[in-house]
């Protein structure tokens, strides 16, 4: 009995990725608003039934998606450390950000960025998920202990990152991922002296 209901929960699942690819292709084909349900079913070769079975609309569809995808953003940053756990920025190195690999790896859906009509709020919220990030999991301490308003500095620290991950997708990630984190790194160390994870904090 179990294994039916993983198997069912495995195809559920295995679905509803297919749609959220095919959402993802039709975006940068034709735009989000030009989107409609039949398109998505088109794409990713099943009937309107099958699509209402698990969504609503391609609205509701969108959320999931980005939900998903966001919540995953956040899940990868803490991934290299452990709660309590101090890093000086001078002992930095590639696994220290698993958020760049996560982008990377999932570039397929952060593409998106670059595209004016897209998901809705994906240009807000991408940024905001970051700022988020750095204020909850993170404590930093400035070069030299220098007194700083540390909810600008978060803020200052989380939208320059952003930047600089939407021009290297705007690139088309034209640095390799190890090139760009080294790069990542050398600015961190010009104004972050530690960082230590604090860890997702339940509310």
């Amino acid at each position: 009995m179990e294994n039916n209901q993983m198997d069912t929960s495995k195809r559920k699942n295995r679905t509803k990725e297919h749609f959220k690819l095919a959402l993802i292709e039709l975006i940068k084909k034709k735009g989000y608003h030009a989107i409609t349900v039949k398109d998505i079913v088109d794409q990713a070769s099943y009937n309107r039934s099958t699509f209402y079975v698990h969504y609503q609309d391609k609205i509701q569809l969108a959320e999931d998606l980005l939900e998903t995808m966001l919540a995953g953003l956040e899940a990868s940053a803490g991934k290299p450390y452990t709660p309590g756990q101090k890093i000086y920025t001078t002992k930095l190195s590639a696994p220290s950000f698993n958020i760049i690999s996560y982008i990377y790896d999932n570039r397929n859906f952060f593409e998106l960025i670059k595209y004016d009509d897209t998901l809705a709020g994906f240009h807000i919220r991408f940024p905001q998920t970051i700022l988020k990030i750095y204020g909850e999991q993170f404590i930093f301490q400035t070069i030299n202990n220098i007194p700083v308003n540390m909810d600008y500095f978060k803020r200052y620290t989380a939208y320059g990152f952003y930047g600089l991950i939407q021009n290297w997708i705007n690139s088309n990630f034209k640095e390799s991922k190890e090139d760009f984190i080294e790069e990542v790194i050398a600015l961190s160390q010009t104004h972050i002296y530690s960082l230590e994870f604090v860890g997702k904090q339940n509310k």
